[in-house]
């Protein structure tokens, strides 16, 4: 669905869906195609109101072909699915949040007015405050360069938000850089944070918290009193990988303790952990947070008050279930049981650790049972269901209401138009990978292939990371999947060795032994397909994106069998990619150490030394402005291959791109060169002028 409007004069005007009657299943009649990717909408938040019967979200759609994603706020009544749309600007909406007294919804989003200069129509991010049955959004900051995060108190009556500051160190070059403050510096150039507090009733502001320091995330606890901040000493991110704190601070004595102190990391698997998702329990006397690592597993801590002091301890997790760094944790209300997304084979799900309380803990319950994949979840404020944004094998993400007996009673359908598309089947398919071990994947063949139609061109799927996977759902994705089943290729997602969901030995094995102990993971999976008749091993591709374009690179030096291959922001050097990207604890964690530590783990783990070996035709993409793996990777891969081991290679930059396509005609062009490649060099056709 495409929405039109004209001028700037809509606020009257907002839009109500009817929740679709029952009617007979259509017949699948559509051939996918790429250009279908544009037309699915995604569900990234929702928000339970305090009554239960309604659920606000944001929904993301597609612009035009020079446009990115972006997302606008609705609201859905439980019981009869009714829809309503309240923004209409494409204005970013994020962060759905209800007054307590479920009448208003409060958002950030962008605004941006014609020959408007001044907040909040300038196009900076601002908090807004809409009502749940539609109308003018009303601006609740005013902020010249716009607002980072907001928390609402529980009784509706203070906004805390952040704003950043400009700030110079003090130091020998202090006047060099103000002069010359439009260049970017390493360091002593900082935008610090500061929180501000909005009386919501009588609209007065002050500044409550000015620790010289960037705030990455906040919380405000139950009673109002309190912040709880994950703070950094600058806005780098390397620094908040290894560096970041958390900190509960006292709004009316103007003071902070630190719950992470200076040797909190020492008996972590590394120093390189990322801070998220702090979370209070409703006693106000315990906060939850989560530690994410590249390369091991990620945890969750509590920390809880008594008398005044602090105890922090590592929660336990269930076997074989994995912290999910997406979906922030919750207390269940009125108790501590504490609620998060876990990963388990392939599948995601909402989990309940239970009585946290005085160094105790409960056996692990599971909210949300099934074979399907949780993205986000929102807990009640009394007894009652869960929302939870969840997709299939057959459908993508939708809010259903989730009882804890595994009930499940679905709320949205925003891709009707899916109901009539061909899907690939689906399956998870295992086998012995490197030592003998198990190892899984998911099989996506085409929509209408039968056993004994005999082996496809089957492509390899290799997933980012390493510390993610390949989930059990549908997914429409411009790394392959959906897109090449429908194309008639057997599609193998290997989550091999270092995969997220498989049990934390399985997870950590990978540290040390890149582009090693997961190419023979890979390799194997690929035998199996052969064996079992599903892959034609003449028409074999390997695609990968991120980590996954890193180990395409990898593997075609260990291997002449694949016949095509896409290296989408591949890696090429370790010494490189921990001197010049983002977040170079990564590299660090898997290298076990600095460069000049452990020199002879980067040359073992880098492709650039055996890159003499590659003959495989090879598609290169990256993004110009890629900072976390950087253009120079690609860059190397394509002159070694064309300029002088004359192997068929390309070369696609996509300008100011950064790790992920976000512009929708670079997303497109991304897919049609992937499938105008295999169809070359797997299945063989002509070009125009006949050549092979």
């Amino acid at each position: 669905m495409r929405w039109w409007r004209t001028g700037v004069a809509v606020w009257a005007v907002w839009v109500v869906v009817r929740g679709p009657a029952v009617a007979a299943e259509p017949a699948r009649t559509h051939d996918i195609e790429a250009e279908d990717y544009f037309s699915l909408g995604v569900i990234a938040e929702c928000a339970l109101a305090p009554d239960g019967r309604h659920i606000a979200y944001t929904e993301v759609r597609w612009g035009g072909a020079d446009e990115k994603r972006t997302s606008d706020l609705w609201v859905v009544e439980v019981a009869t699915q009714t829809r309503t749309r309240l923004t209409f600007e494409r204005v970013g909406a994020t962060a759905p949040t209800w007054s307590p007294d479920g009448r208003y919804i409060y958002f950030t989003g962008k605004y941006k007015r014609a020959g408007e200069e001044k907040p909040p129509w300038n196009g900076k991010v601002q908090v807004w405050r809409v009502s749940a049955a539609g109308g003018e959004p009303l601006a609740m900051t005013r902020v010249s360069d716009g607002v980072g995060q907001f928390e609402l108190s529980r009784d509706g009556r203070k906004l805390l938000y952040t704003k950043s500051v400009q700030h110079f160190d003090d130091d020998a070059f202090k006047a060099l850089r103000e002069k010359h403050d439009d260049l970017e510096y390493g360091h002593g150039l900082t935008e610090l944070s500061e929180v501000w507090a909005l009386d919501v009733e009588g609209w007065t502001e002050k500044k409550v918290v000015d620790e010289k320091r960037v705030v990455r995330e906040m919380k405000l606890s139950p009673d109002g009193k309190r912040l709880a901040m994950i703070t950094t000493a600058d806005d780098q991110l390397i620094t908040h990988e290894g560096w970041s704190r958390l900190d509960v601070y006292d709004l009316e004595t103007q003071k902070a303790t630190e719950l992470t102190g200076p040797d909190w990391r020492k008996d972590h698997p590394t120093p390189y952990g990322w801070l998220e998702g702090p979370a209070w329990a409703d006693d106000g006397q315990a906060l939850a947070v989560g530690v994410y690592y590249d390369g091991y597993p990620s945890e969750l801590y509590l920390a809880e008050e008594n008398g005044g002091q602090w105890t922090l301890r590592k929660l336990a997790r269930p076997a074989g279930v994995m912290v999910s760094d997406f979906g922030v944790c919750q207390w269940w209300p009125g108790s501590r049981d504490l609620c998060f997304v876990g990963e388990e084979r392939g599948r995601t799900r909402v989990y309940c650790l239970p009585e946290l309380r005085g160094g105790g803990q409960g056996k692990t319950r599971v909210l949300t049972p099934g074979d399907f994949v949780v993205h986000a979840f929102d807990l009640p404020d009394r007894p009652g269901p869960l929302a939870i944004i969840r997709s299939s094998t057959t459908e993508t993400g939708d809010i259903y209401l989730a009882q804890e007996s595994g009930v499940l009673q679905r709320v949205t359908k925003i891709n009707p138009q899916m109901d009539t598309w061909k899907l690939p089947q689906i399956s998870i398919v295992s086998w012995k990978g490197a030592q003998g071990d198990a190892v899984e994947g998911i099989l996506e063949l085409p929509p209408e292939y039968k056993p004994g139609d005999g082996p496809l061109p089957m492509v390899v799927e290799l997933h980012g990371g390493p510390t993610d996977a390949t989930r059990y759902h549908m997914q429409f994705w411009i790394y392959g999947r959906t897109t090449l089943p429908a194309k008639g290729y057997a599609l193998l997602s290997p989550n091999y060795r270092g995969s997220t969901g498989y049990g934390d030995e399985f997870l950590t094995d990978l540290v040390g032994h890149e582009n090693n102990i997961e190419i023979e993971d890979i390799l194997t999976g690929v035998d199996a397909m052969v064996e079992r008749g599903v892959a034609d091993p003449q028409r074999v591709g390997v695609i990968g994106w991120s980590n996954g374009g890193l180990l395409v690179n990898c593997i075609l030096t260990h291997t002449d069998r694949f016949h095509a291959a896409s290296s989408g922001a591949g890696i090429v050097d370790m010494v490189l990619q921990w001197g010049s990207e983002d977040t170079p604890g990564h590299v660090i964690n898997y290298m076990q150490g600095l460069p000049w530590e452990a020199p002879e783990a980067y040359r073992k783990a880098s492709a650039i030394f055996a890159l003499d070996k590659i003959t495989t035709p090879t598609l290169i993409h990256v993004g110009g402005a890629d900072e976390r793996c950087p253009p120079a990777h690609s860059k190397a891969l394509y002159r070694a291959l064309h300029r002088y081991l004359k192997v068929p290679a390309e070369l696609v930059v996509y300008p100011d791109e950064g790790h992920g396509l976000l512009v929708r005609k670079n997303r497109l062009a991304k897919m049609e060169w992937d499938l105008a490649w295999f169809e070359r060099y797997l299945l063989n056709k002509a070009d125009e002028t006949g050549a092979p």
